[in-house]
């Protein structure tokens, strides 16, 4: 098994260090670990600092080994319209085997909690993030696999946190499938939404559908920003995944490697 999306006290919202969550996705029997820790970057900077120092990333990780567990480096980056600059130079920082793009803001406002949500029925919620990810998604060019496509699914200030249904938003989902596509661009299955929506961020439909356009990179991610949540319900997650593409992914110095079936 492999989780690829785990955030340690590296990240402005990780508690635990790198050695104990390494060390609980080697008792929760994953095979390969990476560390993708936040650079957010809030657009009315009223949130603080969500980026890490790459001193103290270095300082967690590298020398960090566990037998039978191999460990990857890597970064979850907010992507935004107006931040690809950002990203060039944060991808300098130091070497990475991995970088998720994931969108967090919209509007200027952390989708995440209620301003967002003021006024907007969960349909519109749901379009606007969607189509914010669009705009990313088409800008941006130097991540590898786009994070929880329908994050805001599960986000704490959701009125009725829910699955965000593929038929729903088809036409737009599909776009943004097919700009991954085209860029030779990845999709998670982040586990996370099972038990906060009840089901996986996104579901099965969205990744059946990613196949049928071309797409192959496909990673799982539990988003675990604690010990207890390594690993979790990654193991049915491979499982879906190999069903629709016959294998999964993980990721070296920025190339996919393809685990088969």
């Amino acid at each position: 098994m492999f989780d690829f999306h785990v955030h340690s006290r590296v990240s402005f919202d990780g508690t635990d260090t790198g050695k104990d969550l390494a060390l609980a996705a080697k008792a929760a029997g994953l095979r390969e670990l990476c560390f993708t820790d936040h650079l957010d970057y809030d657009p009315l900077g009223t949130m603080g600092d969500l980026t890490f120092s790459t001193e103290r990333y270095n300082a967690e990780y590298d020398g960090l080994s566990i037998p039978g567990l191999t460990i990857r480096r890597g970064m979850e980056f907010g992507l935004a319209r107006d931040n690809r600059d950002q990203l060039k130079q944060d991808l300098r920082r130091r070497p990475f085997d991995f970088v998720l793009g994931s969108i967090h803001f919209v509007d200027n406002l952390d989708v995440y909690f209620p301003e967002y949500w003021q006024g907007k029925t969960v349909f519109d919620a749901e379009r606007r993030y969607l189509e914010e990810t669009l705009a990313c998604v088409q800008i941006h060019e130097d991540y590898d696999v786009l994070a929880h496509l329908t994050y805001i699914g599960k986000t704490s200030a959701h009125p009725a946190p829910r699955c965000v249904p593929y038929d729903d938003h088809r036409e737009l989902v599909d776009e943004i499938l097919r700009c991954l596509v085209q860029k030779g661009k990845g999709l998670e299955l982040n586990t996370s939404g099972m038990d906060r929506c009840g089901g996986f961020l996104p579901t099965a439909e969205y990744f059946r559908r990613f196949r049928e356009l071309g797409g192959q990179i496909v990673t799982i991610g539990s988003d675990a920003h604690r010990c207890n949540r390594v690993g979790q319900y990654c193991r049915e997650a491979q499982e879906l995944l190999t069903d629709i593409f016959g294998y999964v992914c993980t990721f070296e110095g920025r190339k996919p490697i393809f685990h088969k079936k």
